[in-house]
């Protein structure tokens, strides 16, 4: 690819989703008096899909919607292209309102703006690894010659190199599954929409996608929204995470805010199994250097240097194996904190306590 187009941001507002009776009454109820969605079912046969959402994903984030089966997360992320419809809302990518675009815009800005890619892989059997991944610029009427190009090129991206030739059933299920996330990158989309693509998965190929996901997605810089179950995975992979339930957003956080600061005890039970280790940063434990100073009037002895943006588990590391504290640097490599070992293991022992 010449230059990648880089995400732009989308918005989320008062997204409303009903199935069944959408008549005045249904909807006045639903929306204006808080009724549950037992309540809406059994009075009015209405079925609350997605309630009331609204959230913003900055440019070239990867924001994961997260929650059970059944809480909306799947049917809000076909929203943001509209493969489903709202029932009211407002969707605004790179500043278009997603919901006022005609049949034929629609397509166009789907072909142009957004990549999707899905849990099943939905490749076309009859059609070769690179057929696949060209197929979004066929339909926008991109010559052949051109189209293998650029297909090549993200063959190599995706680590398929030599298997351009080749049919999914050849294929094993990760390898697949990269050849859907090539296809939806092919056509240098700026937002890409993610439903649970790693979860039909084995665990191994999971970790190793995700890991390579996240790598490619710090090379090119598409604006994601990233659909999970598993909270291991919304860690890993999001810069922000939103926690759906019934239908509504509960909270929206980094990681790091939704493990340590959960809004509710819903929120409490999704993360009692996520350790401190892996989503505590250094800037969040660390005391500032002029008032470490202040306070000790020198720094320790011993120091080693590591980022504001470091995990627990990997200060610890470093601090045991080099027996030191810690100075802390930001991303501009002033020095701007200090943790001591004793301050690491402090942190260490109430994520256990918790």
């Amino acid at each position: 690819m010449s230059k990648e187009t880089v995400g732009c941001e989308i918005k989320i507002e008062n997204v409303w989703k009903v199935f069944g009776n959408t008549d005045k009454d249904a909807l006045d109820a639903i929306q204006n008096k808080n009724i549950s969605k037992q309540e809406a079912l059994e009075k009015y046969n209405s079925v609350i899909g997605v309630s009331n959402v609204s959230f913003d994903v900055n440019p070239g984030e990867i924001f994961c919607v997260m929650g059970l089966s059944g809480s909306g997360k799947s049917t809000l992320v076909r929203h943001i292209n509209r493969l489903l419809e709202p029932t009211s809302g407002k969707i605004l990518i790179d500043g278009q309102d997603v919901m006022k675009l005609e049949k034929e815009k629609l397509q166009d800005f789907r072909n142009k703006k957004i990549g999707m890619v899905f849990q099943n892989f939905a490749l076309m059997p009859h059609r070769s690894v690179i057929d696949n991944i060209a197929m979004p610029l066929e339909i926008r009427g991109v010559n052949k010659n051109r189209r293998y190009d650029q297909a090549n090129k993200i063959l190599n991206i995706v680590e398929l190199q030599g298997w351009g030739n080749k049919y999914a059933h050849e294929l094993s299920g990760g390898m697949q599954q990269r050849v859907g996330l090539a296809r939806a990158l092919a056509a240098d989309p700026e937002v890409l929409l993610m439903d649970e693509p790693f979860s039909a998965l084995d665990p191994l190929i999971r970790r190793q996608l995700q890991f390579e996901f996240i790598k490619l997605s710090k090379q090119m810089k598409k604006t994601t929204v990233f659909i999970t179950h598993d909270l291991d995975e919304a860690v890993k992979v999001g810069h922000r995470i939103a926690i759906m339930r019934d239908g509504k957003v509960i909270q929206v956080g980094t990681p790091e805010q939704i493990v340590t600061k959960p809004a509710d005890e819903y929120v409490e039970d999704f993360v009692k199994g996520i350790s401190r280790l892996k989503v505590v940063e250094a800037k969040s434990i660390m005391t500032p250097i002029d008032q470490f100073k202040k306070e000790n009037g020198k720094l320790p002895d011993k120091t080693i240097k590591m980022k504001e943006s470091d995990i627990l588990s990997k200060l610890i590391e470093q601090s045991v194996t080099n027996n030191a504290s810690l100075i802390i640097t930001d991303k501009n490599d002033n020095d701007v904190g200090v943790i001591t070992q004793q301050e690491l293991l402090k942190s260490a022992v109430e994520g256990q306590d918790e």
